[in-house]
Order: C-alpha cells, then sequence, then structure tokens
C-alpha cells in the first residue's frame, strides 16, 4: 500500500506497513502486529512526541553503554523490522553487540533477522548458534535461551520492545538492563535500571546522536550519572509528563 506522505498519521501508517511487509516475508510473528498495536496506544498519551523524562533516561542509558564492559543489545522481530538500520549504527558507536532472542522462537525467524541485520552493516549478530546457547534462570519463556558470548556474557543489555520476565530475570542474574518501553506501569519499566519511554523508532536514533556527543566524557563522569540516576522516580516524571498531556485535551 502506498501511503501519501501529506497523510497526517503518515508516520504511524507507514511503520503499520513495514511491520506488515516484515510479517509476510517472516521477520516479524503475528502477535508481532498485536504488541505494536499496544504500544502505538501508549504513544498517543505522550502526543506521540519525546517526554523531557525520557529524554533524561536516554542521556543516563548512553553513559551506561559507554561505560559498560560488554554491552549487547537484544533483538526481536519488530526491532529489526523496524529499526535495523538504526540499530547496527548504536551498535557501532557504542560499540555493543547484538543478539537475536526470540520469544515466539524459531530458527528460521533467527536466521531471517540476522540476515537483516547483516544487511544493513551487521559484522556479527549472536543468537543463531546452538552450540554457544546457555540460559537465564528464572525464565519461562523461549527468552530464556541466550548466546553465552553474547547476552550469557554481558553485563549490560538493552531491551527494546521486551517481556516482562526476561527483564526481571537479567537484573537477579546481575545485569544492568536498558529497557525501552511505551508503558511506564509494566513490569519491564519497573524492573529495569534505566527505562527510556519512548517509541523505539524515535528513541534508538536519539540514542545515536547522544552516545557521538558523550563519547570525549571520562569514565568516571558517565558512572557518575548511571550512579546518580534513579528509575523509579523517573518513571513517576514520566507518568506526570503523560497525565499534563492528556489533561491538556481534557
Amino acid at each position: 500500500m502506498r501511503i501519501s506522505r501529506n497523510h497526517p498519521r503518515f508516520r504511524s501508517l507507514e511503520t503499520r506497513e513495514r511491520l506488515v511487509r516484515a510479517f509476510q516475508a517472516g521477520v516479524v510473528a503475528p502477535q508481532g502486529l498485536i504488541a505494536h498495536g499496544r504500544g502505538e496506544a501508549f504513544d498517543y498519551l505522550f502526543g506521540e512526541i519525546t517526554p523531557k523524562s525520557s529524554q533524561a533516561a536516554s542521556r543516563v542509558a548512553a553513559a551506561l553503554l559507554l561505560s559498560a564492559r560488554n554491552p549487547v543489545i537484544s533483538i526481536n522481530g519488530n526491532t529489526a523490522a523496524l529499526i535495523a538500520r538504526d540499530i547496527v549504527r548504536l551498535a557501532h558507536s557504542v560499540p555493543a553487540g547484538l543478539e537475536v532472542n526470540l520469544f515466539h522462537k524459531s530458527v528460521a525467524r533467527e536466521r531471517r533477522i540476522a540476515s537483516l541485520l547483516k544487511r544493513n552493516g551487521a559484522s556479527r549478530v549472536f543468537g543463531v548458534n546452538a552450540n554457544f546457547r546457555s540460559r537465564v534462570p528464572g525464565v519461562a519463556s523461549p527468552r530464556r535461551i541466550v548466546d553465552a558470548e553474547g547476552i550469557g556474557d554481558a553485563d549490560v543489555v538493552l531491551i527494546p520492545l521486551e517481556d516482562g520476565d526476561r527483564a526481571e530475570a537479567l537484573r537477579k542474574a546481575g545485569k544492568m538492563v536498558i529497557a525501552i518501553d511505551l508503558n511506564p506501569m509494566s513490569r519491564t519499566s519497573r524492573a529495569a535500571t534505566i527505562t527510556i519511554v519512548d517509541n523505539i523508532i524515535r528513541a534508538i536514533p536519539e540514542l545515536v546522536r547522544v552516545i557521538m556527543k558523550m563519547k570525549p566524557l571520562s569514565r568516571t563522569r558517565l558512572s557518575a550519572m548511571v550512579a546518580n540516576f534513579d528509575n523509579e522516580r523517573n518513571l513517576r516524571r514520566v507518568m506526570k509528563d503523560m497525565i499534563r498531556y492528556m489533561q491538556g485535551w481534557a
């Protein structure tokens, strides 16, 4: 379907079309279409813009990624379909590893996602070699299977479009977790070390921009930014931003 750029809902409609094409290509699971719709509903509550509270979280997330020993970005079908090029740029800018990790798991879809990432510039993708798989304790879904050299060895994991039980389990396993989630009330948002409440198509390019700007900062300065961040307090700010926007409509 061809969508006019003059349509007032162009970005939203174009995003949906990309997901549908990715579903038809076997990259996105059918359940991923439902998950996207749920997230988009929350985006409306912010006026489809990035609130200042989320901009603050992005700066701290950039500091954590830059100061990490072995940061890894977890990739599912929706993430690959929507922002493959930007997520590879993010990985290169840190640098960080990329790992395919799916809730609705299939070897064929893992390979398609890895291939899509490589076509967009990724040199290596974890999560597609069965010989290096390990488990995250406490996760009931297939997402408990991780690459021992990727998420298994990571100290910081970026989990865009996540399910809450794995976010909680990764924290219990001693890893620091950066979540991107449009629902500030979700288990993922509450469990993460740092939660960026934003649409992933805005959040990832912003992270790349902030990281490039913050690269000259010392490790001491970066670590202090992370230590001084209170995720729970920032989520309360996010909720206030949401309420203010809705009160404007009321």
